[in-house]
């Protein structure tokens, strides 16, 4: 699985896809394959203010546990559904069906800080 062009990238392994004024939150397919098979995931709840580098929840994996991070000022609008019945879609279909939360932004002057799939890729190809 290629990492997609579309979106941008933290150190920390979440993937920020942006669409007007919202922005879709994932964990990158390296981040997935670290933690091998996601049990758990829990994300905070619709209306949450978010600060950039605030936790939007944790996802959890027989290995370990890990925060899941937001770089971008706004509010949660929504949270996967499918996250409660199914965590392991996050390991499966980290880019697609396993996205985590959408946030409206207030401010994206956190984006800057973030990375093109090049640029990730260049340093964290598994």
């Amino acid at each position: 699985m290629s990492t997609p062009e579309d979106r941008s990238y933290s150190a920390s392994h979440e993937w920020h896809l942006v669409n007007g004024d919202t922005v879709t939150i994932g964990i990158t397919k390296f981040a997935a394959d670290q933690l091998t098979d996601v049990t758990f995931a829990e994300m905070k709840s619709v209306g949450t203010t978010l600060k950039a580098g605030d936790a939007i929840g944790e996802v959890e994996s027989v290995k370990t546990t890990s925060d899941v991070y937001c770089h971008v000022d706004g509010e949660i609008v929504e949270v996967n559904g499918e996250l409660e019945a199914n965590p392991g879609v996050v390991s499966d279909d980290p880019y697609g069906s396993g996205w985590l939360v959408k946030v409206k932004m207030s401010s994206d002057a956190g984006l800057s800080t973030l990375v093109d799939a090049k640029a990730y890729d260049a340093e964290h190809a598994s």
